[in-house]
């Protein structure tokens, strides 16, 4: 075959929505992965202030959410905060409800700053605390009231990009602005918030947990109780998971959730995973090596490590704790077959 008709027959190809895979065959296999996320910091003191000004320049009724979206700046089309999930700051003033809705996204709050505030979730008022953990799973009613005097302002973590990837999203309005609380205040934290024991006359009724808060106080509690008699993990310090009490496994079904306390002076190993993972700084201060890049954080800060970067958190202070929470696609990934997680000198 000649170079004409060569290239007569690709052009050809083109016109039957037809590819040679052996032009493409490097970028489709990859030798390992490689993310289009950048390793990235959004200052929570640079980015309050205009949360706060949009709070008194645009109503709910107009937004719907108001959220300020951290969008990295390699995944701006569609957005997103790492490759399959999301990261988001919500305000709500006093006085103010947010529409209900529900969709597809699995979702949760972990609670910045303010209180006496609430979220609805299928029925029950769900009260919100700095550093509670709210879980919102897919396809659940959730409405948000602010019964204080200051500013409520949170941490949305979603997996929408995921959601939107498989092209299995729906979204819906409540027919009220608000739901009717249906049942007992904070009721699935109190049942569930007693350790290893769960009400034996219930069943769980999906994959998600059904805990609506863990409560910050029962964090500190546990860190508390563990005090320094643990060596942790050589990469990320006394690290928690919350889990679901039925399975003992991720509290949703794409995303799990932990928090890690960085001892002071605390230099933890060099790790990396398939999976991707956003941080949020509870308090403290220190910094995250991510590849050749150094972060330095401060409280309330929201970092992205992108999947297969290696990552290194170090926490700087000789007197103070650091407190990192994160989130992750692990259990996606675990689900999948595609998880793998690498230290230098083993492998998980």
């Amino acid at each position: 075959m000649t170079m004409n008709t060569s290239a007569r027959a690709y052009e050809e190809l083109d016109a039957l929505a037809v590819a040679p895979l052996w032009r493409y065959f490097g970028e489709l296999f990859l030798p390992e992965p490689r993310s289009a996320a950048r390793p990235h910091r959004w200052e929570y003191a640079a980015l309050r202030p205009h949360m706060m000004h949009f709070a008194d320049a645009l109503s709910l009724e107009d937004a719907e959410r108001r959220v300020l979206m951290l969008i990295n700046p390699g995944l701006q089309d569609p957005p997103a905060t790492v490759n399959s999930l999301f990261a988001g700051l919500q305000i709500i003033m006093p006085g103010e409800t947010a529409q209900a809705h529900r969709h597809t996204a699995n979702a949760f709050r972990f609670v910045i700053e303010g209180d006496a505030a609430y979220t609805t979730v299928n029925g029950e008022r769900v009260h919100m605390h700095p550093g509670d953990l709210l879980m919102t799973p897919g396809w659940h009613w959730h409405d948000h009231y602010h019964a204080g005097d200051r500013p409520m302002i949170w941490l949305d973590g979603l997996d929408f990009p995921l959601t939107n990837a498989f092209e299995a999203g729906f979204f819906e309005l409540f027919g009220d602005r608000a739901q009717k609380s249906t049942v007992p205040d904070d009721l699935s934290s109190r049942r569930f918030i007693h350790g290893r024991l769960n009400p034996a006359w219930e069943q769980a009724a999906g994959p998600a947990s059904p805990v609506g808060n863990y409560p910050w106080r029962e964090t500190e509690r546990a860190f508390a109780a563990i005090a320094d008699d643990a060596e942790g993990s050589e990469s990320e310090g006394i690290v928690l998971e919350y889990t679901n009490p039925w399975t003992g496994g991720s509290v949703l079904p794409t995303i799990d959730c932990k928090v890690s306390r960085l001892r002071p002076r605390f230099r933890g190993r060099p790790r990396r995973t398939t999976a991707s993972t956003i941080l949020h700084v509870v308090r403290g201060q220190g910094h995250v090596e991510i590849g050749d890049e150094r972060f330095d954080f401060a409280p309330h800060d929201v970092i992205a490590v992108p999947g297969w970067a290696p990552h290194r958190f170090v926490n700087g202070s000789a007197t103070e704790d650091a407190v990192l929470f994160a989130y992750s696609n692990r259990p996606a990934l675990r689900a999948l077959g595609m998880l793998r997680e690498e230290i230098p000198g083993t492998e998980v």
